[in-house]
């Protein structure tokens, strides 16, 4: 592969063709065929784990010499351990049930019709992601697993550790008999392969943009292929009056700390006024003596005041916002102004507080007394995930393998005809 190609549009239409030609094969692909893909491919992404922690070590290098922030560090970086959590990932998918063909409903009608919806693949998938490499291994396993075949395009900071997981993606269904173009990496870090992606129409049947505000902004206004919305994560935890106070100072600074970089991260505390000078107080000085910058609002005594901008603001590092409110539905009031429909959090013994606050927000993914780093579809056992999906048409939250298929009627007679 090389990093620059003079014909972008020709490369990207010939990568689209063998795409759609591999999905077909895929379509009908045994299950046990499409396993032992995966399998293959863990087998060799640990074989070859050296080979990727050498590649990491030029994306590193080139993603400090960018300047890149610790947090888009954070998440470019590669060791051994997360290598193995790929590997694991990949062994987890592969041994979930296959999604295709699984019958979602039948019923029969009155004339002697019977009719089965059942699971079908979307086709081709077309995945735009920044930074994190393991995306690489995630996106094409989950496809493969739903019968799609992928085009995937990394982050130009993370060329190499993606082309080095790659290989042990296609090192996977070679030896599985299926086609090496059943999963493909854009192989140049040239913008145009994005745009003649988000126009590939006869090759494409859905692109996934997995990054920051401006990646996912850029697919939405110039796609001409249908998206999944991932937007960034601003995430809420709310604190009520009745939370547990061990409970709630556990959960926000595992939801704060744990990873910074990551989607799942507490971007906004919000503390129930009766509590503001207590249990508040507490939580606010935890996350302080654990490092992160505290932006507090009045009645909260933080690292510093707070601005109008720290409020939806998605900070991917030790800096989180914090604010008072009144009660559940003023809390409710901020997330609806300042969230992004991704994760939030109450924090509450209180059934009636909880259950306002699951009634009352539309987030992808609402929680309770858990941490938001949760918000990942690996800990909600789909093996790994495409992303995070905020829209409200077909996928939404975690997109894993059965968020990647369609379906389709099947509908049997005996002679039946219409009068």
């Amino acid at each position: 592969m090389k990093d620059a190609i003079e014909d972008v549009p020709g490369l990207m239409a010939e990568i689209g063709a063998a795409a759609r030609a591999a999905s077909t094969a895929l379509a009908t692909a045994p299950a046990e065929q499409k396993r032992a893909a995966l399998d293959g491919a863990a087998d060799a992404l640990r074989a070859r784990r050296d080979d990727v922690c050498a590649a990491n070590a030029k994306d590193m290098a080139f993603g400090r010499d960018r300047e890149l922030s610790e947090a888009m560090l954070d998440r470019l970086r590669l060791d051994k351990s997360r290598i193995e959590s790929m590997v694991e990932s990949l062994r987890a998918i592969a041994a979930q049930p296959d999604p295709v063909g699984t019958v979602l409903a039948e019923w029969e009608r009155p004339n002697g019709l019977r009719i089965r919806r059942v699971r079908t693949p979307l086709g081709v998938v077309g995945v735009i992601y920044e930074s994190r490499p393991n995306v690489t291994a995630d996106a094409g396993a989950l496809c493969l697993k739903a019968g799609n075949a992928v085009i995937l395009r990394g982050g130009s900071e993370s060329f190499h550790s993606s082309r080095a997981i790659h290989a042990a993606l296609v090192a996977g269904l070679t030896g599985a008999g299926l086609p090496e173009t059943a999963i493909q990496l854009v192989p140049t870090r040239d913008r145009a392969a994005v745009s003649e992606m988000l126009g590939m129409v006869e090759h494409i049947d859905v692109i996934v943009p997995r990054g920051g505000k401006g990646l996912v902004g850029l697919v939405q206004r110039e796609a001409r292929v249908p998206v999944f919305a991932h937007l960034e994560g601003i995430v809420h935890v709310y604190v009520d009056r009745s939370a547990d106070p061990a409970t709630a100072r556990s959960v926000v600074l595992n939801a704060k700390t744990r990873r910074t970089g990551i989607c799942g991260a507490a971007e906004c505390l919000l503390v129930h006024r009766d509590v503001a000078e207590t249990l508040g107080a507490e939580i606010v000085a935890d996350l302080i003596a654990a490092g992160v910058e505290v932006r507090a609002g009045p009645g909260l005594d933080g690292s510093v005041p707070a601005t109008e901008d720290d409020w939806g603001t998605e900070f991917l590092d030790l800096k989180i916002a914090a604010k008072v409110v009144d009660d559940v539905h003023d809390a409710m009031t901020h997330i609806r102004h300042y969230g992004s429909s991704h994760t939030d959090c109450i924090l509450a013994e209180d059934a009636d507080a909880v259950a306002a606050f699951f009634a009352g927000l539309d987030s992808a993914i609402l929680m309770h007394n858990a941490s938001t780093q949760f918000a990942d579809g690996g800990e909600f056992g789909m093996g790994a995930e495409i992303g995070i999906a905020t829209g409200k048409m077909h996928a939404r939250g975690p997109v894993g393998a059965e968020q990647l298929c369609s379906f389709k009627y099947l509908v049997t007679g005996n002679g039946a005809v219409r009068s």
